[in-house]
C-alpha cells in the first residue's frame, strides 16, 4: 500500500476534445509549482497522482492550494482492485483512527468490478464491525468518513477531501494585460481572470512626481501576490506624467478622468498588439466611481477594438474585499500611496460623458506623440516564482 496525493480535475471533465490539452497544462503547472520538492507526478484522463515524502506534505498542500484547475485533492492510500485487498487495507487504516461512528462511501469507476458500490459499502462496513468493537454506522454525521474509489488498475482509500481552487489551469487561454492600479479591485480582477485560464501580465501607469516610488513598490508587491497563482508575471510600467499633465492643462476639469482613461485604453491597445495579448483586464465595477457608469464605460471603450474583460463588474465592494482578503492583497492595496487614477480627481467628474466632447478636448494637444513616447520609454519588471528581476528601475 502506497500513499499518494490524488488530483481531481473537476471542470476539465467538460472539455471533451480539448481535455488532453487542459490536463497537460495542469500537469505542467503542478510540476512548476512543486519544483524543488522530491515528488513524482503521473496522470491519466481521470486523475493525476503525486508521489511524495511525508516531510514535504504541508508544503505540497500549500502550493497545490494556489493552483487553478484543481477541483479537489485527496491524500490516498492505494491498493489492488479486488474485494479482499480493499477491505483488508481499509481495516488496517481505520484501526489507527480514533472514532465511534463511521460511514463508508464507495465510488466504483471500474464498472467491470465484481460488486457495485452499495454492495461494496456493505462488505467494508461488515468487515469493520467484525474486527472492531464499540463502533456504529452514522450516515448523517459520522466521526470518520471512509472513502473508497475503485479504478481498473488500482483502488484508493482516503478520509479527508481538500477543495481546490477550481477554474481552468493558467495558460489554457492566451495572454491578456491587466491594468494593475494598486487599489483593491484590480488584483482581484487579475486573480479571477487567471482562474479562467488566462495568462496575465500587468500594466501600471505612474506619474512621477505626482505618484511616488512607494506606489510603484506597492504594485510590485501586489504582483508578487498574483505570482502565487502562476509561474511568471511581467509588470510593464508606463510613464504617464506628460499625458496626465497635458490633460489637466488643456481639457475641461469635469472630463479629465474620462480622457485619462481613454488615453490609458489607447496605450493598452498598443501594448496588447506589441505583446500579442488578446484582451485588456481591469478592476472596473459598474457604478463604483464616475468613470465606471455604463455611459462612461461606453465612451472610454470606444477608443479600442481590443476586448475589455471586467471580472468584478457586477460585484459589490464587500464581495471584492472578501476575495482581496482571501488572496492576501487587501492589506497592501489599502496602503496610503496614491496612483495616477486618484491624484487630481476633479470635484464633479462627468458621469455621462459625450464621445464628441472627448474628441474635442483631446484635439487640444498632440496625444499621439505622447503615447508613442510612453511606448518607447516603457520599462518592465519580470517576476518569476519567489524572485523578482528588475530592469534597472529601482
Amino acid at each position: 500500500m502506497s500513499k499518494l496525493i490524488m488530483i481531481k480535475y473537476g471542470e476539465l471533465s467538460t472539455k471533451k476534445g480539448n481535455r488532453g490539452f487542459f490536463i497537460n497544462t495542469l500537469y505542467k503547472n503542478i510540476k512548476n509549482k512543486l519544483d524543488g520538492l522530491d515528488v513524482n507526478i503521473s496522470k491519466d484522463r481521470a486523475r493525476m497522482y503525486i508521489e511524495f515524502k511525508d516531510k514535504d506534505l504541508d508544503e505540497i498542500k500549500s502550493r497545490i492550494d494556489k493552483i487553478f484547475g484543481i477541483h479537489e485533492y485527496d491524500i490516498v492510500y492505494s491498493c489492488d482492485s479486488n474485494v479482499e485487498s480493499i477491505k483488508d487495507e481499509v481495516l488496517k487504516l481505520v484501526k489507527k483512527k480514533d472514532f465511534n461512528t463511521f460511514k463508508v462511501s464507495v465510488k466504483r469507476s471500474d464498472k467491470s468490478f465484481e460488486l457495485n458500490s452499495q454492495e461494496m459499502n456493505r462488505v467494508i462496513a461488515t468487515h469493520i464491525f467484525k474486527n472492531m468493537e464499540d463502533i456504529k454506522v452514522d450516515v448523517h454525521n459520522p466521526d470518520l468518513m471512509i472513502n473508497v474509489e475503485i479504478r481498473e488498475k488500482q483502488s484508493f482509500i482516503f478520509f479527508n477531501k481538500y477543495p481546490g481552487l477550481g477554474g481552468y489551469p493558467v495558460g489554457v487561454q492566451s495572454k491578456a494585460l491587466l491594468m494593475l492600479s494598486g487599489g483593491i479591485d484590480s488584483p482581484v480582477a487579475g486573480y479571477l481572470a487567471m482562474k479562467r485560464g488566462i495568462a496575465v501580465d500587468c500594466v501600471y501607469f505612474e506619474a512621477i512626481p505626482h505618484t511616488s516610488l512607494n506606489a510603484r513598490n506597492k504594485v510590485i508587491e501586489l504582483g508578487k501576490k498574483l505570482l502565487n497563482y502562476t509561474d511568471k508575471i511581467n509588470i510593464h510600467i508606463v510613464n504617464f506624467t506628460e499625458i496626465q499633465e497635458s490633460i489637466y492643462k488643456n481639457c475641461k476639469d469635469e472630463y479629465v478622468i474620462t480622457i485619462m482613461r481613454r488615453m490609458m485604453y489607447r496605450i493598452m491597445e498598443r501594448l496588447c498588439l506589441k505583446y500579442k495579448s488578446l484582451a485588456i483586464i481591469n478592476g472596473e465595477s459598474i457604478g463604483q466611481v464616475a468613470s465606471q457608469t455604463l455611459e462612461s464605460m461606453n465612451t472610454i471603450n470606444s477608443v479600442t477594438n481590443i476586448p475589455v474583460i471586467r471580472p468584478v463588474a457586477c460585484m459589490d465592494k464587500l464581495e471584492i474585499i472578501d476575495i482581496a482578503r482571501k488572496i492576501d492583497t487587501y492589506e497592501i492595496s489599502i496602503l496610503p500611496y496614491e496612483d495616477c487614477c486618484t491624484v487630481f480627481v476633479p470635484k464633479h467628474p462627468v458621469i455621462k460623458p459625450s464621445i464628441e466632447t472627448c474628441i474635442e478636448e483631446e484635439n487640444k494637444f498632440d496625444y499621439e506623440k505622447l503615447i508613442d513616447k510612453c511606448i518607447e520609454d516603457l520599462n518592465t519588471i519580470k517576476l518569476e516564482k519567489e524572485e523578482e528581476k528588475f530592469d534597472d528601475l529601482l
